[in-house]
């Protein structure tokens, strides 16, 4: 019997697609063939054509293996802020026949640590007011060569529009053993060896963290990277004529893929703001003429409160979609009534490289998560019993396509156990409950595994919790989440204090914390208690602080 959803598939694709047999960045090359002097990359002001892209590209290829030793299948830290250096430096590491592995860049000394050993990266591309969290690690892990890049330096002489500090400051001099600044190596003009990647070779491996509190490696292939790429490409009906708006950080498996990666494979603009600014998004919007602006919800809900920018013309825009939180049925309303435009919600996760459901662009629905993507099956299953549930009952979402990742990192324990038999058939299982309705539309109702969602950032309670330990005044922490207005959920962390600890104040713990963790993993709130609660096993029981903080959330 045919799924339910497939009354509802886009009538002008195909169900199933075939995907090109090469690296991703051939996309790239094969743009810059057809395009060579059509815009690519829109900076504040700034254009760099396809034809230019694919030159530079080239020679921070040849840069990589040449000076760098760089070689197939080797890890290459990507640590910047959006901006063209990120996507040149992508494609160059691609050419160059390395895995790139794209790090947040609010993550601080330590956390880079834990990514650079883990990874084994030998090499870091890195936006120039990052490098002092990196510097420390140079030489004293397996990082040895770091490229430093000034954003300033592909701005326009006069810029159109406000820009944030680190995209204005001037170019540094760095005198550290093992640093290149990027001008040189490109500079240096040195020639990349033949290209001879092909599908199965190593592509991207992005990290997330688990239950356990480490962080874990998603290896994909450029066959899975390709696999939602195209899919989403054609699914939004993006072309050479589009201008894609970029505010989804890129190294994030959605702004990677839904806004950098499908405009290289289009042909298309990729208009790039490096940091989230509603003004300076209107502005994007209004002067390159943005057709997509794909997105987490919160980002679009800004812009619509900020009368600057929601009184400017907007009107070139075509495709509103997002992810990574629901997308409130009030401000979908407001969308509409603004752009005349529906609001497309997707599912994915790191571990399938974006979307694995979208909703079909001619009929959404609203908080939903929409329909199995190409080539992908999805179904709900009883998380217990292992069984497949019915239409309308909640169970566990479990996936299967060609985007799966294909193991994580050193982690061959956590692959096996991320996996389920379903009649003789292996899904993987994403830890999110849910549910299908009876048109083939998938729901999400909660979450099996212990994670917040701030605003699209995952943030996993236990990895917060091993930093929070490390405060001397600390006895025992739990980290839940907590309702918030305009982030769907923030960090809170309840705290026991050790006896003699003084007069700490919740305020110095989160300053603190600030100090330790990237931004959006600091707890926005304390709670002392004088102790944890425990179950008959000695176990902090963390569900019973969730719910209660929930129950209180509740108007």
């Amino acid at each position: 019997m045919e799924p339910a959803h497939f009354r509802f598939w886009p009538p002008h694709l195909p169900r199933e697609l075939a995907y090109p047999a090469t690296g991703v960045h051939r996309n790239l090359a094969i743009s810059a063939a057809r395009f060579p002097e059509r815009p690519f990359l829109l900076f504040y002001g700034a254009v760099i054509s396809y034809r230019d892209a694919w030159l530079q590209c080239e020679r921070l290829a040849g840069f990589l293996q040449r000076h760098c030793r760089v070689r197939r299948g080797d890890r290459v830290l990507l640590y910047m802020q959006n901006s063209p250096q990120f996507v040149l430096a992508f494609y160059a590491c691609l050419r160059a026949g390395a895995m790139v592995v794209p790090v947040n860049p609010m993550h601080l000394t330590n956390e880079l640590a834990h990514q650079i050993e883990d990874s084994g990266a030998c090499v870091a591309l890195v936006g120039q007011e990052l490098f002092p969290r990196i510097a420390p690690l140079i030489g004293k892990t397996p990082l040895a060569n770091v490229i430093v890049a000034a954003y300033s330096e592909y701005l326009p002489d006069a810029p159109a529009w406000p820009m944030p500090d680190p995209v204005r400051a001037a170019r540094e001099s760095i005198d550290t053993a093992g640093v290149t600044l990027w001008r040189h190596a490109l500079a240096a003009g040195l020639a990349p060896a033949a290209d001879a990647i092909g599908p199965d070779d190593a592509c991207v491996l992005p990290y997330t963290s688990g239950s356990t509190g480490q962080p874990k490696g998603c290896v994909h292939t450029h066959a899975t990277v390709t696999a939602t790429l195209v899919g989403g490409t054609l699914w939004e009906g993006v072309t050479p004529e589009s201008v894609l708006l970029a505010t989804a950080p890129m190294f994030h498996v959605t702004g990677m893929q839904l806004s950098m990666n499908r405009a290289a494979y289009a042909g298309a603009a990729l208009a790039i703001l490096s940091r989230w600014d509603p003004d300076a998004a209107a502005l994007a919007i209004e002067r390159c003429r943005c057709t997509h602006w794909c997105t987490v919800p919160v980002m679009m809900v800004d812009l619509l409160s900020h009368p600057q920018a929601a009184a400017r013309d907007l009107s070139s825009l075509r495709v509103l979609s997002g992810g990574g939180q629901a997308m409130p049925e009030a401000m979908a309303q407001k969308l509409f009534e603004r752009f005349g435009l529906e609001f497309i919600e997707g599912y994915g996760m790191t571990e399938t490289m974006s979307q694995t459901h979208m909703n079909p662009p001619q009929r959404p629905k609203k908080q939903c998560l929409g329909i199995p993507h190409f080539g992908t099956e999805s179904i709900i299953i009883d998380p217990d019993r292992q069984r497949v549930l019915p239409t309308g009952e909640l169970g566990e979402i479990v996936v299967r396509g060609p985007s799966l990742l294909k193991g994580y990192w050193r982690n061959e324990r956590a692959y096996r156990e991320s996996w389920v038999e379903i009649d003789g058939r292996s899904w993987f299982r994403t830890g999110d409950l849910g549910r299908v309705d009876d048109d083939g539309y998938f729901f999400i109702a909660d979450r099996l595994k212990r994670m917040i969602n701030a605003a699209g950032y995952k943030v996993w309670p236990a990895e917060v919790e091993a930093t929070m330990y490390k405060h001397a005044a600390i006895r025992e922490c739990c980290v839940i989440a907590t309702p918030d207005e305009r982030r769907g959920e923030t960090v809170k962390a309840v705290v026991a204090l050790k006896e003699g600890a003084g007069s700490v104040t919740g305020e110095e713990i989160i300053a603190w914390a600030r100090t330790q963790m990237a931004a959006y993993k600091v707890p926005r709130k304390v709670e002392f208690v004088d102790a944890l609660p425990r179950g008959g096993t000695g176990k902090i029981q963390w569900r019973a602080l969730q719910e209660k903080e929930f129950e209180r959330g509740k108007p």
